[in-house]
């Protein structure tokens, strides 16, 4: 079976680029994730600067700096529904790329690559891609600093294509695709090209633990607190003459209530702020009253829930 490159990843993204730059800046509330994602990605896929740090501050330190070179490279980002996840592996590669002054290729793994469910289907797709990768990857000249670019294989909705074999409905197809993921990753890993893989779930429990140990690095995202629900709204706020006591009355009810959980980052930014222009358009001003009123009746999005398991 042939497999269309075009229809396996969803499109190919290239940095530095300006707008991956001012999404990354709108990210409120993950200064801590940006700046660990930034350097351990910069460290997989660009090593050469962590050899020259360790030249210049520990000389001879050779079997430390191997050590932090020598993982895979394998980035996973878990957690809630609407919390950025899928955001910040679209444009941290920004950061890595003016960090490292380099150019780096991001190839968002499209969900067709699970296949209809033909035998060995599922497996040769997951190996095109990776195969694909590796080829990119290879085409990339070097200087005495290391690579001159990088290539980053984006797999979001993971567990789609990583569940642990231990479930017990998977099916002979699906068990061989989390093995060829397995083993595009070790390809990945002993050829020590200028490559890496963002993989992104809601559901981190559920990723085979042959996956979860291959990870360099495993962050996990919850619901903003009420500082990062402040973060957000006070700018956007603060515009439309909003006082301290009225955005502090909606961060309160923007957040967990009656045994429901608060408001994710996508609830604030792309629900509740829209949903108040809305209801203004084009008659009104928003005024605080009304917009306390769309916060307390607006619904948080509900945690996701395994249908299989049930498990949150």
């Amino acid at each position: 079976m042939a497999v269309d490159m075009m229809t396996l990843f969803e499109r190919r993204m290239s940095y530095p680029h300006p707008d991956a730059r001012d999404r990354l800046a709108r990210l409120v509330g993950l200064d801590t994730y940006i700046e660990r994602l930034t350097k351990s990605l910069g460290l997989l896929v660009h090593p050469g600067g962590l050899k020259m740090w360790g030249h210049e501050f520990h000389p001879g330190a050779d079997k430390i700096i191997n050590s932090v070179l020598s993982r895979p490279p394998l980035v996973i980002l878990g957690g809630d529904v609407g919390s950025g996840k899928t955001e910040l592996a679209e444009t941290i590669p920004d950061a890595v790329a003016r960090q490292e002054e380099i150019e780096i290729d991001l190839l968002p793994l499209s969900l067709s690559a699970r296949g209809q469910g033909k035998v060995g289907e599922m497996t040769q797709l997951i190996s095109a891609a990776f195969d694909f990768t590796v080829k990119e990857a290879s085409t990339i000249e070097r200087n005495k600093e290391g690579s001159e670019g990088a290539v980053i294989l984006l797999v979001d909705e993971a567990d789609a294509l990583a569940q642990s074999r231990e479930t017990a409905e998977m099916h002979h197809e699906e068990i061989s695709g989390v093995n060829a993921f397995i083993r595009g990753i070790d390809r990945l890993a002993s050829s020590r090209l200028p490559a890496a893989v963002i993989m992104c779930t809601n559901r981190y429990d559920s990723l085979d633990p042959a996956v979860t140990r291959r990870a360099a690095e495993v962050m996990a995202f919850g619901r903003p607190d009420a500082d990062h629900r402040r973060q957000l709204l006070a700018p956007r706020l603060g515009e439309l003459g909003f006082d301290a006591v009225d955005i502090d009355a909606i961060v309160e009810a923007t957040g967990p209530k009656n045994g429901l959980p608060g408001f994710t980052y996508s609830d604030l930014a792309q629900r509740l702020i829209p949903t108040m222009v809305l209801d203004a358009y084009p008659e009104q001003p928003i005024t605080a009253t009304r917009a306390l009123i769309i916060a307390e009746e607006m619904l948080a999005t509900p945690p996701f829930a395994d249908k299989r398991t049930g498990r949150r």
